[in-house]
């Protein structure tokens, strides 16, 4: 199978603190990504996983040039990311989305749920009438579990499982061939976590999508992942198959890792 993302080398500081002495100087700088590579397959679960802190989230947003690396490169179908851009990101950009942590903060509470998910067919296929544009949100919104009444409310009048099925369905509404998981289901309660597990699994089967999936959760991360990226303090320090990694770590933190929890599901049984 073909790497549908390969990361190469990749590194991100930050200057500690700020104001009069965020002076640059490199001994002032907190690294948060340290010369990180690895591929992600076309159609697995490539899982990272480390305690908060990590550079687990920082890695999710350069990889979206949300935010730039310092140095290294990321390719995407082969294209270099880092030197796209006007119209040429914007095109790459529609095919790798993200599911937020936070299904609070990441929904604009002054949009209705139909804007909401419409908004990136407005903005990337400008040319559907806004007729089309609801026939595909609507569809989407029940894919995820959601029917038509969901359109004209607002965020506010949804719990927080529901909040995620919509930013679910915001993301996954051009049909991406990447989905960026930032600790989709870190603020839910577990059962209602465990659903949303079972609906990003069902998607991906249905939709054929690729997930780059943050955690800092190993029983999270055996439920879904195909791949097992451990990370620490800016690095990986283990990285294989998701059985491998959970059934025979070869690192002392991914042993310390998993020594911590009572009990870790087999992969794929969510």
């Amino acid at each position: 199978m073909s790497h549908l993302l390969e990361v190469r080398n990749l590194r991100k500081s930050f200057a500690r603190g700020g104001g009069a002495f965020a002076n640059g100087d490199p001994a002032e700088r907190f690294v948060a990504v340290n010369d990180l590579s690895f591929d992600v397959t076309a159609g697995e679960t490539f899982a990272v996983v480390g305690e908060s802190g990590c550079g687990k989230t920082t890695l999710a947003r350069m990889i979206l040039r949300l935010i730039e690396p310092d140095s290294g490169a990321i390719l995407f179908e082969d294209r270099d990311l880092l030197r796209l851009k006007g119209e040429e990101l914007r095109a790459q950009r529609r095919q790798m989305q993200m599911i937020f942590q936070d299904p609070f903060a990441s929904l604009n509470p002054r949009l209705r749920v139909g804007e909401i998910v419409g908004e990136p067919l407005a903005i990337h296929e400008p040319r559907r009438t806004p007729a089309q544009r609801m026939e595909l949100v609507v569809a989407m919104l029940r894919r995820v579990g959601l029917d038509t009444a969901a359109l004209k409310r607002y965020p506010h009048e949804f719990s927080g499982g529901q909040r995620q099925r919509i930013g679910i369905a915001r993301a996954l509404i051009l049909r991406p061939k990447l989905v960026v998981a930032d600790e989709p289901v870190s603020a839910l309660d577990v059962s209602v976590g465990a659903q949303v597990l079972l609906l990003l699994q069902e998607l991906q089967r249905d939709l054929q999508l690729t997930y780059l999936f943050i955690s800092h959760s190993l029983p999270v991360v055996a439920q879904l992942a195909s791949h097992i990226a451990v990370m620490r303090a800016g690095q990986m320090v283990e990285s294989g198959p998701a059985t491998q990694v959970l059934k025979a770590p070869t690192h002392a933190y991914t042993r310390a890792l998993l020594a911590a929890v009572p009990e870790i599901p087999q992969p794929g049984t969510v």
